[in-house]
């Protein structure tokens, strides 16, 4: 772990903080990364404790000085806080004090998101002290990726590790424009980021993201793509192939026209896309996740919410044919509600980002997608959860048809603003 001094401390805790993240030590064998000390977080307006930047993961760590010592802190996030059972009374500021924690995390976020094109996970650390024995936090508030704690270092430590798990290390290249945002008069070379666990980049690990196809149908199961088959290496093998081709060579030209009409477009025998063209369709944004959505999607986002919902129409256009795609992410300021939210979303028929059409808003050129019928799937980017809908405009979508998988896979590397 590389510290960087940018300010001085914001709460007598931060010590505390500063002393567990020291303990680590430099380079990646405890933990890695770089913490911003008392960095100031552009749209928030003040400084915090520490930006902890780990390779999959960024912690924002909110100091929080108690009147006292205590044995027990009951800390919700929206709630008054108790010390030992008695109410903590701040007249000078507010009941509850780790009030503008979310504030400083969505701070960061937005600054992670515009500068990474797959996001990190964002946590959140509210670090209290002189010393608290025992913390109780409520469940819903560590879902949403926030940890309450008095800063030993190896509590620390394992809320780390437990918050910054994204599924590839940030590269290098996008470590330094979140940092060019947070700290532009760094001096840290590119030795002492990969020595701190951040790749150059080169890496397949660095380039790795999960992609899952739904179900088009609810309790029906997506079917598998066949194995792969083994190709002969043997040369004698490969001869008689060959001769075998030029002998019916002549048969395959004369009934290749009756064999490629009385395939269907997009039916099993069609090969997969070549390429594909995006066209925009427009985009929305909503801070109303739930009203967008419906299903098992809608009851989950109206009992958590999310920070943001972007809804992007695209055309796509592959092999002579048009395809509407409809593309959704639903932005959280922490990685353990987008981690559940994949969970709901892996279940058949559990629903999905509804269509503008829905709301009065008509595609352009008069189109009709008819996304009721469409393949789905999900995909996880940092703090984000993205669903991709695919539907031919012109005729029948089936579940097993390549084309529309591949242009699904496609789509979840379009990028949406907002």
């Amino acid at each position: 772990m590389r510290l960087v001094r940018v300010g001085e401390t914001t709460s007598e805790v931060g010590r505390d903080v500063r002393a567990a993240l020291t303990s680590w030590g430099r380079g990646d064998a405890v933990a890695g990364g770089v913490a911003l000390l008392g960095v100031r977080v552009p749209g928030f307006g003040s400084a915090v404790e520490a930006v902890v930047l780990l390779p999959r993961g960024v912690l924002v760590v909110i100091g929080v000085d108690l009147p006292d010592p205590a044995m027990r802190l009951e800390a919700p996030l929206e709630d008054r806080w108790r010390v030992d059972g008695w109410p903590i009374a701040r007249p000078d500021g507010p009941v509850n004090p780790a009030a503008n924690a979310l504030g400083a995390t969505a701070a960061v976020a937005a600054v992670v998101r515009d500068k990474q094109p797959r996001p990190v996970p964002v946590g959140t650390v509210v670090a209290v002290g002189p010393y608290v024995s025992r913390v109780d936090q409520p469940a819903a508030d560590r879902e949403r990726g926030v940890r309450i704690l008095h800063p030993e270092p190896m509590t620390l430590l394992a809320v780390a590790r437990e918050l910054a798990a994204h599924s590839r290390p940030s590269p290098i290249d996008e470590l330094r424009r979140v940092l060019a945002v947070l700290h532009p008069a760094t001096t840290l070379t590119d030795e002492d980021l990969l020595a701190e666990g951040f790749p150059d980049g080169l890496s397949p690990e660095a380039g790795a993201e999960r992609t899952t196809i739904l179900p088009l149908i609810p309790g029906r199961p997506t079917p598998p793509p066949p194995p792969a088959k083994r190709r002969p290496r043997l040369w004698p093998i490969a001869a008689v192939v060959v001769v075998a081709l030029l002998l019916v060579v002549g048969i395959a030209v004369a009934v290749s026209a009756d064999d490629t009409s009385a395939r269907a477009p997009g039916g099993p025998g069609a090969a997969a896309a070549d390429a594909v063209a995006f066209a925009g369709r427009g985009t929305a944004s909503s801070a109303d996740c739930a009203a967008h959505t419906d299903g098992e999607v809608k009851a989950w986002l109206e009992r958590n919410g999310c920070a943001r919902l972007i809804r992007g129409r695209f055309e796509a256009t592959t092999t002579g044919r048009r395809a509407a795609v409809l593309v959704g992410v639903l932005r959280f300021t922490g990685s353990t509600s987008a981690a559940e939210l994949r969970t709901v979303l892996d279940r058949p028929g559990a629903g999905t980002v509804l269509d503008q059409a829905a709301e009065g808003v008509a595609w352009p050129d008069g189109l009709t997608p008819p996304f009721q019928s469409a393949l789905k799937a999900a995909g996880s980017e940092g703090n984000s959860v993205k669903l991709v809908q695919v539907v031919w405009v012109d005729q029948p979508s089936t579940p097993d048809d390549p084309v529309l998988r591949e242009i699904a896979a496609r789509a979840m590397r379009l990028t949406l603003a907002g």
